[in-house]
């Protein structure tokens, strides 16, 4: 993990996904199919899976901010899919084809998945997929008109993008039961109460950049083992819990980062954090 300042800017762009890394080390990753509310193709989930690997290996990365071009956030489903057959080759949905999960769910788990916070900034529509998308994200800031939904039911089907992995300790149970059978729209705003937005802002975008800027400042060492305690806290058990953060701990305390952390707060400047 370089500092901020020493990432070299970079540039990832196809038909479907762009990503471009700043030299404070936050890579703005944006769905570009707006012509099609970057609703949710065979390619679309090829090029996204695409963009998690090269983050995942992405020198200098600190933050990542997720959001999408022209009028949506994401709109779900091409309803295209619905007609498209199969290929022989084709692994079946029960096939964990990425870790534990298969390529549809891997397209929203790969965001939790990632070793640095990511800030999903939604506007437009969200729906199904796309918010199951939106829910792999460390938070959410969501533009109080956006239009929200967990979609699925309305054309006969169940959540299967992660989206009952992730939306633990988000949505209260009673209130994801009536969301998912209804398939009922909410907004933006209704988000937030819900459990489904962090924040409500109408520039999702700039907030996001300003959460993801202020992460960038932090000890890279620290901000990844907190984002590996947080992803273990729902599966362990409390004495496994104390453990790990005990250990993440021992390996962060007194190290150079974590004293460049003090010694910037003292003297009230940017610190200056090492790579890996």
């Amino acid at each position: 993990m370089s500092a901020p300042t020493a990432a070299k800017p970079a540039t990832i762009a196809n038909d479907r996904i762009a990503i471009d890394l700043g030299e404070d080390g936050v890579a703005e990753v944006r769905f570009t199919r707006g012509d099609k509310m970057n609703a949710l193709d065979a390619e679309m989930f090829e090029r996204i899976i695409e963009a998690g690997h090269a983050l995942h290996h992405m020198k200098g990365l600190r933050a990542v901010v997720l959001s999408g071009e022209g009028r949506a956030f994401c709109a779900g489903l091409d309803l295209s899919n619905f007609a498209r057959k199969p290929r022989e080759d084709e692994p079946s949905l029960t096939e964990r084809t990425y870790g534990n999960a298969n390529r549809a769910q891997q397209v929203a788990m790969q965001w939790r998945k990632l070793p640095v916070p990511v800030i999903a900034a939604v506007h437009g529509v969200c729906f199904g997929g796309g918010l199951q998308i939106a829910s792999g994200a460390d938070i959410r800031i969501v533009h109080p008109e956006t239009r929200m939904a967990i979609m699925e039911m309305k054309w006969g089907l169940v959540p299967d993008m992660g989206g009952y992995a992730l939306w633990r300790g988000l949505v209260r149970d009673d209130v994801l039961r009536e969301l998912v059978y209804t398939n009922r729209e909410f907004t933006g705003a209704e988000a937030q109460a819900l459990g489904l937005a962090t924040h409500v802002d109408a520039n999702p975008r700039d907030r996001a950049l300003a959460i993801a800027r202020t992460i960038a400042l932090k000890n890279p060492h620290a901000i990844r083992a907190a984002k590996r305690l947080q992803a273990g806290m729902w599966e362990r058990e409390t004495d496994a819990i104390l453990l790990e953060e005990s250990i993440e701990q021992h390996g962060i305390l007194r190290s150079r980062n974590q004293v460049e952390a003090v010694m910037a707060e003292m003297e009230r400047r940017k610190p200056n954090f090492e790579d890996l």
